[in-house]
């Protein structure tokens, strides 16, 4: 009977530690786990090429080099024009012709690269954890919101779908309140699907993304743009310079 009993408690004990071993990983941590988070902050910069259409039409044409800690950035327009961000602050070159849109260049679309590895960045706040469908395809989903005086535009969200089997993400629907108030926002939210991941020395990134209006309910429909990343490349901080040209205009 002693023999019985040892061994129930020695097959519950393995079984506690077969399921604690198998415990499902904080949701936020498997994306960034998945998007190799760690080895992509290893490097000191990124660089990549973005051609980005909107309604058919070209939106941007540009290489845009990064610090990874997203603390420094470049954004050089195939016009010649340049935008270079240090933190908070954007200067842009005399001749960059979006002048009132500049901070708003200077930032989305290095976040939209980056947004995989910003998933906890101070101000950052995660709700709404669970599983939503997506045309027709489940989901994990989470929602991100912001601390006020967090960025430019703290009143901006996001809705995440993440793949259930790899964590990677699939889709972040979105508000842009740049320019604009929440509900104003709120009535027009759109959504980028990352598609075509590759692998850039291990990293899973994203080189097509496309752009919906999108619907909690219904999900994405009318597609409104694209953008294809190319040419993306780890780089030492010392192999680009950002610093600002003298003649640069300070954008506040």
């Amino acid at each position: 009977m002693k023999f019985i009993k040892s061994f129930i408690i020695l097959i519950s004990a393995f079984t506690f530690i077969g399921c604690k071993s198998k415990a499902k990983k904080e949701p936020i941590k498997a994306i960034e786990d998945a998007h190799h988070k760690t080895a992509f902050l290893s490097h000191e910069a990124v660089q990549f090429d973005i051609l980005l259409k909107f309604r058919g039409k070209e939106r941007l044409n540009a290489t845009i080099t990064l610090l990874t800690n997203s603390s420094r950035g470049l954004v050089e327009n195939k016009d010649g024009s340049k935008i270079y961000t240090h933190n908070e602050c954007v200067y842009y070159s005399p001749n960059f012709k979006r002048v009132k849109a500049v901070r708003f260049d200077a930032y989305t679309w290095a976040y939209f690269f980056l947004f995989p590895y910003k998933l906890s960045d101070p101000g950052t706040q995660w709700s709404e954890f669970g599983e939503s469908e997506l045309n027709g395809d489940l989901f994990n989903t989470q929602k991100l919101s912001f601390k006020s005086e967090t960025g430019d535009s703290p009143d901006d969200w996001y809705f995440v779908y993440s793949d259930k089997d790899d964590d990677l993400i699939n889709t972040a629907a979105y508000i842009v309140t740049f320019g604009k108030n929440v509900k104003t926002a709120e009535s027009d939210p759109h959504a980028i699907k990352y598609d075509q991941y590759e692998e850039i020395e291990n990293i899973p990134i994203a080189t097509h993304w496309t752009y919906w209006e999108w619907n909690k309910i219904t999900g994405i429909s009318n597609q409104l743009g694209e953008a294809t990343i190319s040419n993306i490349k780890f780089l030492k901080s010392k192999e680009v310079s950002f610093d600002v040209p003298a003649n640069y205009i300070e954008k506040k």
